[in-house]
């Protein structure tokens, strides 16, 4: 398949005016994204590769998966070494190759890029850009895949790239974007691509139907919590879905002092009225929490600590069981008549693990 390329001209001019200062130093990149921002092309969200100019060594599908990027030294596949990542053939007679991606979200605004070249060493990409645009509608995947396609526009401009390390760079971006294309100069491999950004929901018409509030895919964002011990991130607790095992959940270290609790404060996608709540210990057996409970805040223009004394309760302290789908409702909510909430913090009693937590309710 083809697609328009940019030339050398236009490559030096993006060189110019590259900004370095808008790198984040990699010891700073979880902390600068990972409490305001979702991955928006994070194979979790349903994204899709829609296109590629090449992917001979390994697939460009490897660049969207959520978990870190591992080796296996030693393993060969038909066409050579085995990699975790997306890698394409030497001695490309374009500037650069490209892959296309489509978000897994309605649309988004991008505040940061991160591309990670973990094991690629020799073989690495030597430099990358990325491009965003808006196309709805049925035929809009086939639209930008054609290669007289102008609509699009610069997102992040000419950044080198090192060997086998995590790089990302923050980002200015006003518009929103569906799709993205990333091209890597002039080929080689990178094992993974985020795309850092806050979600632009499409909400229902009518106020009065039921969403769920919490949701990555309505804006809904987990802003702290108080600890991420065993590397799973507390934003998968609302991700779609249930799941495919356990690694894909929130879970504490084990406590060993008494009246210990962990706990995780989101902030939802709307500020609303709740219906019910959800609390999916999917795949927990052995290590789900022994109980947990609700609080809620509604404050659009201040972030809540979680020592914060204005939490009012929403559910008590309720007993939790293994791999199950915890649901309140009715009677098991507090605080909620006529009241409209922006942040709910669950707290666990003493660790463990959850799977997903979701919000339903109206928005006001």
């Amino acid at each position: 398949m083809e697609i328009q390329v940019l030339s050398p001209e236009v490559i030096q001019d993006t060189n110019a005016t590259a900004t370095p200062s808008d790198s984040v130093p990699v010891e700073l990149i979880d902390s600068t994204f990972g409490s305001t921002c979702i991955d928006l092309i994070s194979s979790s969200l349903d994204s899709s590769i829609l296109a590629f100019s090449d992917e001979w060594f390994a697939p460009a599908s490897n660049l969207t998966n959520p978990k870190p990027p591992i080796r296996r030294p030693g393993v060969f596949v038909p066409t050579g070494a085995w990699y975790d990542g997306w890698e394409t053939r030497r001695h490309n007679p374009e500037p650069y190759d490209w892959v296309i991606i489509k978000l897994g979200v309605a649309s988004g605004k991008v505040k940061g890029v991160e591309i990670d070249t973990a094991f690629f060493d020799g073989n690495h990409a030597e430099a990358v850009e990325v491009q965003g645009c808006f196309e709805v509608g049925e035929d809009a995947d086939a639209k930008l895949v054609n290669k007289d396609y102008a609509g699009w526009r610069q997102v992040l401009g000419h950044r080198g790239c090192g060997a086998t390390q995590r790089q990302a760079w923050t980002v200015e971006a006003e518009s929103e974007v569906t799709h993205v294309r990333l091209c890597m100069f002039p080929d080689g491999g990178i094992a993974r691509f985020r795309l850092y950004g806050q979600v632009v929901p499409v909400f229902p018409t009518s106020m009065d139907q039921e969403v769920e509030l919490s949701s990555a895919l309505m804006g809904g964002v987990v802003l702290s919590a108080s600890e991420e011990h065993f590397g799973s991130s507390k934003s998968n607790l609302l991700l779609p879905g249930r799941g495919v095992d356990m690694g894909g959940g929130w879970e504490t270290k084990r406590s060993r002092g008494q009246g210990h609790v962990d706990w995780v404060i989101v902030r939802l996608g709307a500020r609303g009225k709740i219906k019910r709540i959800v609390v999916d210990t999917a795949f927990y057996r052995g290590n789900y929490p022994q109980a947990m409970k609700i609080d809620g805040f509604g404050s659009e223009d201040k972030t809540p600590k979680a020592e914060d004394p204005r939490w009012k309760k929403v559910v008590g302290i309720q007993k939790l069981g293994p791999d199950k789908e915890h649901e309140y409702a009715g009677s098991s909510l507090s605080n909620v008549d006529g009241a409209a909430y922006t942040h709910l913090k669950m707290t666990i009693l003493p660790d463990g693990g959850v799977k997903r937590f979701r919000v339903f309710g109206t928005r006001v």
